[in-house]
């Protein structure tokens, strides 16, 4: 019989952080039946002033060959009792381990200084990040929240690995003015980003919720200038925006003051869009005067664009609808063997009101497989075949093997 992915996840809450460490090796090691290839590790920023302390613990409890990690507002990861928990603002540690037969592991750490003008070839890219473009790898990517010229790490890779799955997130500091921390190997990085590239018999497959839920009708933005919209359907933007919350009710109206959004259609030929088809973004200001609009991202004419609202419902339900979606592609491929979780610092108990929201409605429909994670302070993954930062938004990367017979190739 071939040999089998195999994944495993341990959340500790011990607040002594060799207690922690301990407590995490003992629990994911014991969990699999084959030497891991791979660890990621997620610490809360309750354990800040000992960030220089987690990897020196770490190795002399746990050989693996690669590992990766970051520091959270909150982390994400499977109890002693096997319940998926959501930890915010206290002091936890998750650690995923993972055997993957037939998979290539390459790690490697880029800060922004070294990322090649985003006019430059594909093969700048693949010289930066060491990886050669074919087979096409899997990326995940952890950031420092500042200065990390993600965004344009983001646009490179897109560029130069074509069909290329990439997610992660955005170190959290957990308060203001706090420190993250990156973890690679042996060495703890305060910038730039750390990332896998993961080829061979692996698939990662991406539900990017954004929480949103569309309100109106489409609209195509007639005039622009980088990031403000000058017209909607040859009108303008304010106007537009005036009447259409005049049309809402009255709860809609109270949320519009404080949690509205817009969502760029990311395909421009697609007729009939729906949730999961925008990307969404934060209005920045209005201009009363020219009745034009700022967004946190660059429009240009011919984009369709459709407003959208924020709440803990709208939230909820979408990613149950990216869920079922999820679900009914699957039935025929490989069973899911684990998955990752990168949730926003503004998700979480203080949208819902209750703890582990997102996490208990992903087991619901994806059962059985540990999650290990963290709370970010953006989250990265695609939306319409391309890349972006998010807020607000939990994205999950779920993996399976793409065949048991390549597991011993």
């Amino acid at each position: 019989m071939a040999d089998q992915m195999q994944w495993a996840n341990a959340l500790s809450t011990r607040p002594s952080l060799e207690a922690a460490i301990t407590d995490v090796v003992e629990r994911a090691v014991s969990s699999l039946t084959a030497p891991a290839d791979l660890g990621l590790l997620f610490i809360s920023s309750a354990f800040a002033s000992e960030y220089s302390r987690l990897l020196p613990l770490l190795a002399e409890q746990l050989s693996v060959p690669v590992i990766i990690g970051c520091s959270g507002g909150g982390v994400i990861g499977t109890t002693a009792k096997g319940q998926t928990q959501e930890l915010e603002a206290e002091a936890a540690l998750s650690l995923t381990l993972a055997h993957l037969p037939g998979v290539n592991v390459q790690v490697f750490h880029v800060v922004a200084e070294e990322l090649p003008d985003l006019d430059s070839s594909p093969d700048a890219w693949i010289d930066l990040i060491g990886v050669p473009s074919s087979p096409v790898p899997q990326f995940i990517l952890l950031s420092s929240a500042f200065s990390s010229g993600i965004n344009e790490l983001l646009q490179g890779l897109d560029f130069a690995y074509p069909g290329s799955v990439i997610v992660g997130g955005q170190a959290s500091a957990g308060g203001l003015g706090g420190r993250t921390a990156l973890f690679c190997n042996d060495r703890l990085y305060r910038e730039g980003t750390v990332g896998l590239a993961l080829t061979g018999n692996i698939v990662l497959e991406t539900i990017v919720a954004q929480g949103c839920r569309p309100i109106g009708q489409p609209m195509q933005i007639t005039k622009a200038e980088r990031n403000i919209i000058l017209e909607l359907d040859e009108k303008v933007p304010l106007m537009v925006l005036r009447d259409l919350i005049s049309t809402l009710s009255e709860q809609e109206r109270m949320l519009a003051q404080h949690s509205l959004f817009v969502g760029v259609a990311m395909d421009e030929f697609k007729r009939a869009l729906q949730q999961g088809d925008f990307l969404i973004r934060s209005i920045l200001g209005v201009d009363p005067t020219a009745g034009a609009i700022a967004i946190g991202d660059v429009v240009r004419p011919g984009q369709r664009l459709q407003f959208h609202l924020r709440d803990a419902q709208a939230s909820a339900e979408d990613l149950e609808f990216l869920l079922e979606h999820y679900q009914n592609q699957q039935a025929a491929e490989p069973s899911a063997v684990a998955a990752l979780m990168f949730s926003c610092v503004g998700r979480g108990e203080g949208l819902y009101g209750k703890p582990n929201f997102d996490s208990e409605l992903f087991s619901r429909y994806i059962q059985d497989i540990p999650i290990g994670g963290f709370f970010c302070g953006g989250e990265i993954g695609p939306v319409g075949g391309s890349t972006f930062i998010h807020g607000y938004t939990s994205v999950f990367g779920i993996c399976r093997q793409i065949s048991a017979e390549l597991g011993n190739s």
